[in-house]
């Protein structure tokens, strides 16, 4: 028998996620946005996972990205978006990959790629409408867009969309996204008027898609609620959507031992035993991306019981104080899963680590194996 450790992938939950996704958009393409590693649950598998459940775009932050889907064998829609002026433009240009531009240097970086590859870009442009971090200011707009009307009529860009991001779209209640909004629109009319044809305009992320329809537009690209999480703040649980969590991360005890009254547990005895008890050592530490910070909060499940961490998380191993738990060497633990089925949840850790859900999946490192289930 295996040895239980690893972050388990089901598929089917990847799947139906974003066949749910799809029918919470009905009018508009959905980009499954697979950056980072599929948020921590493996690039392929997912990206494929993801288009048999109906997506239509791939999206990537970074161009590497984007380029290992293609190797792979993608031949659909994928759009990347961020990238330094020595990147791999020409590449992504030469793959049809479309590209996102958010400042004069990149459009200089992507023209000079289509030149040398003899094919035509296709060009996202993204303004910054309020989040004050990647895309042209709309002050900035006209100057970029002359120059990339230039390249267009020299037959090296087509201008496909033009796109934004939102700076608090967990917060469906706030003004900062009907503002956003009248940037975006201001700049999709101001493009629009110098001769673009079927432009497409693209803004929600995973908390617009599944709480603000009228940010739809041609294309939503939920991110985290592929995963079958939310991105918290003012949306509800993924249940209440119809999505559920596709990562359980699970280990198994390496260890279990009796300890006395009063003997203290991990560095720094932060933890100390107040009766006779038993403790398990689960061999997950935050070597592996299981926060340091969460130690006396994390929260297990072992033989349906839920335990926290006792003291702190180490490199390699962590420990929980079972009592008289009926528990032995190489019974399996469960850090987070699916809530329906009484695993811990995502956000707990979240919760126990100052953090959110996006980084508690994104941070699992290599030496977590990835076991997909409902492969097809």
């Amino acid at each position: 028998m295996s040895n239980l450790r690893g972050a388990y992938i089901d598929l089917a939950a990847i799947r139906e996620n974003v066949t749910v996704l799809q029918d919470l958009a009905k009018n508009s393409e959905v980009m499954a946005v697979v950056k980072a590693d599929a948020y921590g649950h493996g690039l392929i598998p997912t990206a494929k996972a993801a288009r048999q459940g109906g997506a239509n775009w791939l999206g990537t932050a970074l161009l590497e990205e984007a380029i290992e889907l293609r190797k792979a064998g993608d031949q659909g829609k994928i759009l990347t978006w961020l990238g330094s002026p020595n990147d791999q433009w020409e590449k992504c240009v030469d793959l049809g990959i479309d590209v996102s531009v958010s400042s004069m240097e990149i459009a200089v970086s992507v023209i000079a790629g289509a030149k040398k590859c003899g094919k035509t870009a296709q060009v996202h442009i993204k303004v910054d409408t309020g989040l004050g971090r990647n895309g042209v200011s709309p002050k900035d707009l006209p100057e970029l867009l002359d120059y990339l009307l230039d390249a267009k009529a020299q037959g090296l860009i087509e201008i496909v969309a033009v796109w934004t991001h939102f700076a608090l779209a967990d917060a469906p209640s706030s003004p900062t996204i009907m503002k956003q909004l009248e940037v975006l629109d201001e700049s999709f009319k101001y493009i629009s008027s110098k001769g673009i044809r079927n432009l497409m305009k693209h803004a929600a992320n995973s908390a617009a898609t599944l709480t603000a329809p009228h940010t739809h537009f041609d294309l939503v690209r939920p991110g985290i609620a592929v995963y079958g999480i939310t991105p918290g703040g003012e949306v509800g649980p993924a249940s209440e959507f119809g999505l559920r969590p596709a990562m359980t991360l699970k280990a198994e005890v390496a260890l279990v031992k009796e300890l006395p009254k009063g003997h203290g547990i991990s560095y720094g005895s932060e933890y100390v035993t107040s009766k006779d008890t038993k403790i398990a050592l689960i061999p997950l530490g935050y070597a592996d991306g299981v926060p340091r910070i969460a130690g006396n909060k994390g929260v297990v499940l072992a033989n349906g019981k839920t335990f926290n961490v006792a003291g702190r998380i180490c490199m390699d191993q962590f420990m929980i104080d079972i009592d008289d738990l009926d528990l032995q060497a190489g019974d399996e633990v469960i850090l987070f899963g699916d809530p329906a089925k009484n695993h811990p949840d995502v956000e707990q850790w979240a919760k126990a680590s100052q953090s959110i859900g996006y980084e508690i999946i994104t941070r699992l490192g290599p030496r977590v194996p990835r076991i997909y289930l409902n492969e097809i």
